[in-house]
């Protein structure tokens, strides 16, 4: 099948040339305007430049350019490569030159328009009573967080005006007084540490970054603001935390971190992807993921393994109108913008490897052979006695052990990974290389994931006015194993975990003299001969999985780079563009020995059989913006930014299926000699070309606004449909800074009130959804001539020309403070949105010829609060404690379906095909998104619910309701459901709202704690409220099949001897029912990681800056009454069909032991 259209820039967009053309005629004047600029005299006498770690000769290079004042020095005195950090707003001049050149000693003296740099003035007044005070020389090191030198810090005596810089590999040496001399470490930006001197005479330093949350820099789209600045709700997860988590990728650990995201995995597979969603579900049919901007490339639905963890530098997330709208048609779900690390500070080499183990986090308890053998015999009687007791007795089987398929299948996973970086930064640029390898045993025999990769990150000064970069890296990564889930066949046992927990304990007889011979071909026999042939489960699993050959190879590589040009003071002109080029590969091959390829079996009549798919996604992307910051009197300050985008995606899919392989040794390399079936060639391309532009204003940092705008243009859509529009507004009021305000700033540090409305937009379809699909079954044609019949085209699905986006718009109103100097600060924010126009299935009239054609249609509403606190609880000088917290709180709603629709009933398709036919999720207007449907289980049928006849069978009597079934198929023990609306009869008029997967509310707790060279990090993380469809246990607690082993609940199942057990003697009719309904919520240990930093004096003889060993721990107790394997999961990733549980792959339980050096 092939899918084309023309691009968009190219049919749509017809004025692109002239546009383009008028583009560089704006840039021509500007660049001409920006020359006459530069050789006109300003009487300007502030400085505005934020600088870090730049020689002191630009930082005068600077003040000419700003002041056209000429400085002047002497090399004796003054070094002009210094490095030098400040951060000025129109500050005066005189201030600027007192913040940079009085930490150096130096002084200056202004006349007309020339400064005269000059040593400062020394002291020359000796105290004619004291004696003269002894002096000695203190030198040491100061470093950041991470270990790294830091250059330019001020180092002074306190109360005494002497004092030095550190140099650029962070070292310094100071002259003290013997007695009581307190040294004085400041950087700003940075806590300020005070050190006694005493007897020392080397003294070390690590400066910490002030916990000042409102002076954070966040990357919002297309640049960066202060938080203080923001109008919007950003989150910003912070990296470090996140990253001493042991896993393979960022989503894994993203989990409780930041407020309002919820992530879920489906399960604990290696290399599986997790499901994440911001602020709610806003769809009901289409994907509800997050856009994610990685290094400034726009993608939908990533393979995020190609991002190694340890590359990370910073992660925001984008959650409100005002925030996302920048992203138009794509923003609706929220935005993740993650920036890989650049090169800072001295150059420095560094290797961070840990190794360690997972482990099963929890296991299922089935039958021992002797509740096995007991099962059997009452359900089975006959068979089971011969079977099993034709050398024994039931109680011979209460002492034997027989075989455990979960140990069998199950292996301590081995966890590698090594990341090595060098990193620098000069005048001129920064550089960044590194690179990764990663290897992971799954947790089930022949699984696990594996990735390589390696990013090159280029930021170069070409002069004062252009700048050019580049990001490039290459990933490749092979996940291997059968899927857990879902393999082969269609009975509930063809899921892995489902075969091994449903497999026999024991064959034949104790005291049978073959039996240890019989228990070993058990163990190594592929076909379990004595049970029934028309069972699929009656393959060994561990043999099955052993034996698979199902591998997923991924080959990306993503580049983007830019250049950047100041054409004036604050004007700046940024070309960008970019490729994400991902070819990805799977093989899957069943030999003799797998339950598809072995022909003794039902689904391997064809013998040793496989598959072979290749997909290639190729992203291209161009954006063009001009951004301008300016000041009117100082008290105004203003931002703007304009430009335009255009981004197309091409994807290639093709493959086929080999069955009767004769020579199955080859493998894949053997398909060209089978039977080759189901080729498939799939082509689709899609392009969106978008103007953008944001406005921001400021009034003495007190009244902020925030202005933006973006139309997108999709081919996706039908071309009267091609564009729409997303604004956005917001406004901050920084209340601390009002004058009112002053008599409470001893509490109330910094505050700011946010609100903010906009729109965006979800284009998540399929390309071309509003084309009628047209296909060539092998089964339609039509007779001509002589009867032959030749093929025809038909109509599978109708389209619709008049489909357009689904639009989301949004209110947030927010609060930010700070209290007692930073040491708490907090965020809150309450939400509302609203997503109109969902693409939803409309009924048709049977003369159509179509039963339903998507159409945009039906409302939903998301609400919630959302809160985060960040506490510094102790800070000593040898010891620090801080937390921070969050907490959200989100409802939905349908607001509208279909006309004269009030509720919308969904299917899932899982292992059970007993199960597909009924409904098990509602969307109803009033309720939330996703429900979970069915019966209301009532217990079980009691002796008193029947009459017994002179045969001693029991009679249903007439005023008890069925259970959906016959009535005369009723026994005592079966399952009751409840008669909704009291007619007498349980049917479908009976079904209604039996759980709500959606929590109440998710959150995270971390701590860090140091002590001296110790830290220690602790997280927690947690969801409340949300229920669970357990659909393990319709299958193994009631599912009564011969030789199928069950859930150990299940010897506790109702009997004359138990009347008083809540579990039915069979699992009753194939429907949806409150019986497995549970309570998903949980708290989970989530992380633990313990370090310890070497001091640096004894690091320095050997050439190591930092040396940290740790351990960590990832999913170590949890705390939830779910009976499941674990309660964090969802097989399923739609929005109608979420906290699904069936044979999720088992999630593992981490330790790892570490090392983290740099040279």
């Amino acid at each position: 099948m092939i899918k084309n259209v023309i691009p968009l820039m190219g049919k749509f967009l017809p004025i692109w040339p002239n546009q383009l053309f008028l583009v560089m005629k704006i840039t021509s004047m500007l660049l001409l305007l920006g020359c006459l600029h530069l050789s006109a005299k300003s009487v300007s006498q502030t400085m505005t430049l934020k600088v870090k770690d730049q020689p002191l000769k630009q930082i005068f290079d600077a003040v000419l350019r700003q002041t056209s004042y000429r400085v002047f020095y002497n090399d004796h005195f003054v070094d002009p490569i210094q490095k030098v950090s400040i951060t000025a707003n129109d500050m005066p001049l005189e201030e600027f030159l007192n913040r940079i050149l009085t930490p150096q000693g130096l002084s200056y003296i202004i006349k007309e328009k020339t400064v005269l740099v000059k040593k400062a003035a020394v002291s020359t007044v000796v105290p004619m009573v004291a004696a003269p005070i002894q002096q000695r020389t203190v030198t040491g090191k100061v470093t950041d967080e991470k270990g790294n030198a830091f250059a330019n810090v001020n180092i002074r005596l306190k109360g005494a005006p002497a004092g030095t810089l550190t140099n650029n590999s962070g070292s310094y040496k100071l002259n003290v007084p013997a007695e009581n001399a307190i040294l004085v470490f400041s950087f700003l930006g940075y806590t300020t540490e005070e050190r006694k001197v005493g007897e020392e005479n080397v003294i070390n330093v690590s400066l910490k970054t002030e916990n000042n949350n409102l002076n954070e820099v966040v990357v919002v789209g297309y640049g960066e603001m202060k938080r203080q600045d923001l109008t919007g709700s950003v989150g910003t997860v912070k990296v470090e935390d996140m990253q001493k988590a042991p896993v393979s990728s960022f989503e894994q650990a993203l989990a409780g971190r930041v407020a309002g995201v919820q992530v879920v995995s489906s399960d604990g597979q290696p290399g599986s992807s997790s499901i994440i969603t911001i602020r709610g579900n806003n769809s009901v049919t289409q994907d509800n993921s997050p856009l994610y901007v990685i290094d400034g490339f726009p993608v939908e639905n990533p393979d995020n393994n190609i991002v190694n963890p340890s590359d990370i530098e910073s992660m925001d997330v984008l959650k409100d109108a005002s925030a996302t709208a920048i992203y138009g048609a794509r923003g609706a779900n929220g935005v993740i913008i993650i920036n890989t690390k650049r090169g800072s500070g001295p150059p420095s080499f560094s290797f961070d490897g840990n190794v360690g183990y997972n482990k099963v986090l929890h296991k299922v308890d089935v039958f021992s052979p002797y509740e096995f053998v007991k099962y059997n015999l009452q359900y089975f009687p006959d068979y089971a006695t011969t079977a099993y007791l034709t050398d024994a007795t039931l109680d011979d089987y209460k002492n034997l052990k027989g075989i455990d398929w979960q140990d069998q299948i199950e292996q301590q996973g081995v966890f590698q990974n090594y990341n090595l970086a060098v990193r620098g930064k000069n005048a001129n640029g920064n550089y960044s290389i590194s690179f990764n390898a990663q290897d992971q045993k799954g947790l089930i025999i022949n699984s696990g994931f594996k990735r390589y990769g390696g990013r090159v990150v280029l930021d170069q000064n070409v002069n004062k006015r252009l700048k050019v970069g580049l990001n490039a890296n290459y990933s490749y990564t092979k996940s291997y194993g059968t899927v857990v889930s879902s393999y082969g066949g269609s009975s509930p046992l063809t899921s892995l975990l489902g075969s091994v927990w449903a497999y026999r304990p024991l064959a034949g007889s104790p005291n049978n003299d073959d039996f240890d011979q019989i228990m070993d071909d058990l163990l190594s026999e592929g076909l379990d001969d004595g049970v029934s042939s028309s069972s699929d489960y009656r393959y060994n699993p561990v043999k099955n999985a052993a034996n698979i050959l199902n591998d997923r190879f991924g080959n990306a590589i993503v580049a983007n780079g830019y250049v950047q040009y100041t054409l004036t003071k604050g004007l700046v002109l940024k070309l960008s563009g970019g490729i994400n080029n991902l070819f990805s590969k799977r093989n899957v091959f069943y030999n003799s020995n797998t339950a598809n390829g072995d022909r003794r079996t039902v689904q391997g009549a064809n013998g040793p059989n496989g598959s072979i798919l290749n997909q290639q996604s190729f992203n291209y992307l161009n954006e063009n913006t001009l951004t301008y910051d300016w000041s009117v009197h100082k008290n105004h300050k203003f931002n703007a930014m304009v430009g335009l985008t255009y981004q197309g995606v091409k994807n290639n899919s093709n493959g086929y299926s080999a069955t009767n392989l004769p020579n199955e040794s080859l493998g894949v390399n053997g398909f060209d000699e089978g039977v080759i079936k189901n080729p498939v060639s799939i082509n689709t391309k899609n392009t969106l070309a978008s103007y953008l532009g944001r406005f921001n204003y400021n009034y003495k940092s007190t009244y902020y606004l925030t202005a933006s705008f973006r139309a997108d243009g999709s081919s996706k859509f039908a071309p009267e449909n091609h564009w729409s529009y997303f604004p956005s507004g917001g406004v901050s009021w920084r209340i601390t800074n009002e004058p009112f305000m002053r008599k409470l700033l001893t509490v109330i540090n910094d505050g700011k009130v946010r609100a903010t409305y906009g729109l965006t937009g979800n284009n998540r379809v399929t390309d071309y959804p509003y084309l009628t699909t047209i296909t060539l079954p092998t089964s339609a044609g039509y007779p001509f001539g002589d009867n032959n019949i030749l093929p025809g085209a038909t109509f599978s699905s109708l389209g619709n020309p008049h489909l357009k986006w689904e639009s989301t718009s949004q209110l947030d109103l927010g609060l930010d403070l700070e209290f007692l100097k930073g040491r708490i600060s907090l965020s809150t924010d309450y939400y509302k949105k609203k997503t109109s126009d969902l693409l939803l299935n409309a009924s048709l009239p049977g003369s159509t010829g179509y039963t339903a054609a998507y159409a945009n249609i039906g409302k939903v509403q998301n609400s919630g609060f959302e809160l985060t606190v960040n506490t510094v609880n102790i800070k000593t000088t040898h010891f620090s404690w801080t937390s921070s917290f969050n907490i959200s709180f989100n409802r939905s709603k349908v607001l509208g379906l279909a006309d004269g629709q009030d509720a919308l009933t969904s299917y899932v398709s899982w292992a059970s095909n007993s199960y597909n036919t009924a409904p098990s999720y509602i969307a109803k207007i009033g309720q939330p998104i996703s429900m979970f449907y069915g019966y209301v289980f009532d217990g079980v049928y009691q002796y008193s619910d029947f009459t017994q006849t002179t045969s001693g069978t029991y009679v249903l009597k007439d005023n008890v309701p069925n259970n959906t079934g016959t009535r005369v198929s009723i026994q005592p023990g079966n399952i009751k459901f409840k008669d909704i609306n009291g007619d007498g009869v349980v049917d479908a008029n009976d079904e209604t709202v039996i759980g709500n997967p959606n929590p109440d509310h998710v959150g995270g707790f971390s701590n860090n704690l140091s002590y001296k060279g110790f830290d220690l990090n602790i997280f927690l993380q947690w969801s409340y409220g949300n229920d669970i469809i357990n659909a393990n246990r319709y299958v193994f607690e009631g599912g009564i099949v011969r030789d199928r082993n069950q859930f150990a609940s299940f010897a506790n199942r109702w009997s004359p001897d138990n009347q008083s057990s809540n579990i039915p003697n069979n699992g009753g009719p194939n429907v949806y029912s409150s019986r497995v309904v549970e309570d998903g919520s949980f708290l989970r240990l989530k992380t633990v990681q313990l370090g310890y930093t070497f001091p640096a004096k004894s690091l320095g003889r050997v050439g190591i800056k930092t040396l940290r060993m740790y351990v960590s721990g990832q999913n170590l107790l949890t705390w939830t009454n779910y009976s499941g394997s674990d309660p964090e999961v969802s097989i399923f990733n739609s929005a109608l069909s979420s906290g699904f549980d069936y044979s999720a792959y088992p999630r593992a339980r981490t330790l790892t032991a570490g090392v983290n050096v740099i040279f």
